[in-house]
């Protein structure tokens, strides 16, 4: 394992990640987010597609409404990435031992990446549940604005649902990052070992400044890969968490799969992919902007990458 200054490096090298991932992805978000909530329902759909959706909202409230629950989502997913790469990182070390062979291994991918989805989903669930909640608020909606800001959001779940209703979600949200995370890095890690030994093949120039262009190359299309690869994998799960966030009813199920059913029987395969659109045009630039952050902190911090 490495010490102690090592591991907290990889903790902020994960949050700088985080950060990166947000400023780039969160107007992306916010669109599928509004897709998947009104686009699944008994009514009809809200919207004709993504683009409509995007006008609609930039017409209505401006660009601040593509940025809606922003401020919940910089300081979940600064933490949650903090977490999801430093315990990666650590995890992978642990299973790795002090074996030199830099080949991956999907017996030391799949468990460290499943256990630090699993652990951040316990952060997710809440802090996406009062980005979801405040995401679905506009002009457009059936119900007025409810909450003035995120942390209203969450007093006002608290006060009505109890602290077992500001974790609406869990259990999707646990799935979908398990599952989910396994499958980026494994995408993560087999792509980028891939593009490093064809370009190294090739004798790539010694310059400096082609290494630097080569690496930011190989970390846009690692990332950018790794993400389509992540949501194409869990959207279902995904849109079944939005449902069961966005339901202010108590009663509700909160049963991911049964959510699931019902929005098959009502939309078809297309309401279970509901939001693909912006959730793929997203998941490229949000995630090849996190992992070159990810990687450029490390190295900044000297932090070693094989």
């Amino acid at each position: 394992m490495a010490g102690l200054g090592d591991a907290a490096k990889e903790y902020i090298a994960g949050s700088a990640a985080g950060v990166a991932q947000v400023v780039v992805g969160h107007p992306f978000d916010t669109v599928k987010v509004k897709l998947q909530a009104h686009n699944t329902t008994a009514h009809g759909k809200v919207y004709k597609n993504a683009f409509h959706c995007t006008s609609r909202i930039l017409v209505d409230e401006g660009i601040r409404g593509l940025y809606k629950g922003a401020s919940s989502s910089f300081i979940g997913i600064a933490l949650e990435s903090s977490l999801f790469f430093g315990t990666y990182a650590q995890a992978k070390q642990l299973l790795q031992g002090k074996s030199e062979d830099c080949k991956p291994r999907l017996k030391v991918i799949i468990p460290s990446a499943a256990c630090s989805g699993a652990l951040i989903s316990c952060i997710l669930a809440p802090t996406e549940l009062t980005k979801c909640r405040m995401q679905v608020q506009g002009k457009d909606v059936m119900y007025a604005t409810q909450y003035s800001s995120p942390l209203d959001c969450a007093v006002k779940t608290l006060q009505r649902e109890g602290v077992r209703g500001i974790f609406r979600g869990g259990l999707a949200t646990l799935y979908r990052e398990a599952i989910g995370n396994a499958v980026f890095f494994c995408t993560y890690e087999y792509s980028r070992y891939w593009m490093h030994n064809y370009i190294d093949s090739r004798q790539f120039s010694s310059n400096s400044g082609l290494v630097v262009a080569k690496d930011i190359g190989i970390g846009i299309m690692s990332g950018g890969l790794s993400g389509m690869a992540f949501w194409t994998a869990t959207l279902p799960m995904d849109v079944a968490k939005t449902i069961i966030q966005t339901d202010h009813n108590p009663q509700s199920s909160r049963n991911p799969f049964r959510v699931l059913n019902m929005v098959y029987r009502r939309a078809g395969l297309a309401g279970c992919y509901a939001g693909l659109g912006p959730t793929l045009a997203r998941a490229f630039p949000a995630n090849a902007a996190a992992i070159v952050a990810w990687e450029y902190s490390a190295k900044i911090l000297g932090i070693r990458r094989e």
